[in-house]
């Protein structure tokens, strides 16, 4: 006899769902599902740009607190901003105008030496402030996010700001040796705004190698002192190179050479005594180019490792 099979009293229960299986996703997927962004990454060079600028009250105070941080320990207190370069310029005023006689043939020596020495330190300080604007703030870099670049523009606005104090000083020496004031004066505004331009960049350029490389702080006071000894600080570069070979390479150096360009246009424009001619061809040109070079290189040359500062 045959047996039926009834069906069950209970339909089976289907199994209970599990964990999904995993699958691996790619990263950028994900970052982008749920809005994440890497910690620290680089911005867009315009992005980068608006970054600083809405900083720039930042910048502008941080450079002030730092000049006058500065020589908070002096008894002297901030006479030392205008008494540093003024004594610099009296030690190469007897070694070199008097032992070794450069100021033989150059009208007005003083205050073609005391201007010579203020334009180069603002020049000087700037880069050794740059060499040392990240490896020397590692604290502030890892602490706060804030565009790096606003701590060597900060550094190099100290400088101008402590150039300035020192230009006091120099108006009183120029009216002391009978140099009256000029519609020439007039021309510091555009020399200071180009030569400062080139110090941000150059500053900018040894902030980051500096960062990496910290040994060169170590270096670059013989580099700079060689640069001054190239840049007609305590002598005339035309009366040295006079009855040279204008084609030679060492003359065309030394016509380019950016640092003696911004020196003698702040001769040109304070000095009566100082003329055109001891100028370069195309000085303007030369030294708007220089500045454009080295703040525009050096501000992207500082960016594209901006995600770096501070790490390691």
């Amino acid at each position: 006899m045959s047996q039926v099979l009834e069906p069950p009293s209970t339909p089976p229960t289907a199994p209970a769902p599990g964990p999904r299986p995993y699958t691996e996703e790619d990263p950028a997927t994900l970052a982008a599902r749920y809005g994440l962004t890497v910690s620290g990454a680089r911005p867009s060079l315009p992005a980068y740009v608006r970054q600083l600028w809405q900083r720039r009250h930042f910048i502008t105070a941080f450079a002030t607190a730092k000049l006058t941080a500065q020589y908070s320990q002096a008894k002297l207190g901030q006479v030392w901003q205008v008494l540093t370069p003024l004594l610099n310029a009296a030690v190469y005023y007897f070694i070199f105008g008097q032992l070794l006689g450069t100021s033989k043939g150059v009208p007005d020596y003083i205050p073609f030496l005391v201007t010579g020495v203020f334009v180069w330190t603002f020049t000087q300080s700037s880069v050794m402030a740059g060499t040392r604007a990240i490896s020397g703030s590692l604290g502030l870099v890892r602490a706060l996010h804030f565009p790096r670049a606003a701590l060597p523009v900060s550094y190099c606005l100290q400088q101008l700001q402590q150039l300035l104090f020192s230009m006091c000083a120099l108006v009183v020496i120029l009216l002391a040796f009978g140099i009256p004031p000029a519609l020439s004066w007039l021309l510091i505004v555009p020399a200071l705004v180009l030569q400062f331009t080139f110090n941000t960049g150059l500053a900018m350029i040894m902030a980051r190698i500096g960062a990496h490389t910290p040994d060169i702080s170590q270096l670059m006071p013989f580099l700079l002192r060689t640069w001054m000894y190239m840049s007609g600080v305590m002598w005339s570069l035309s009366k040295l190179m006079k009855g040279q070979d204008h084609h030679g390479i060492a003359y065309q150096l030394l016509q380019a050479n950016p640092a003696a360009i911004y020196i003698d246009l702040m001769r040109f424009a304070l000095m009566d005594s100082f003329h055109a001619s001891q100028l370069p061809p195309h000085v303007w040109a030369l030294a708007a180019g220089w500045a454009l070079l080295a703040g525009a290189g050096g501000f992207i040359y500082f960016w594209k490792a901006e995600e770096t500062y501070g790490r390691g």
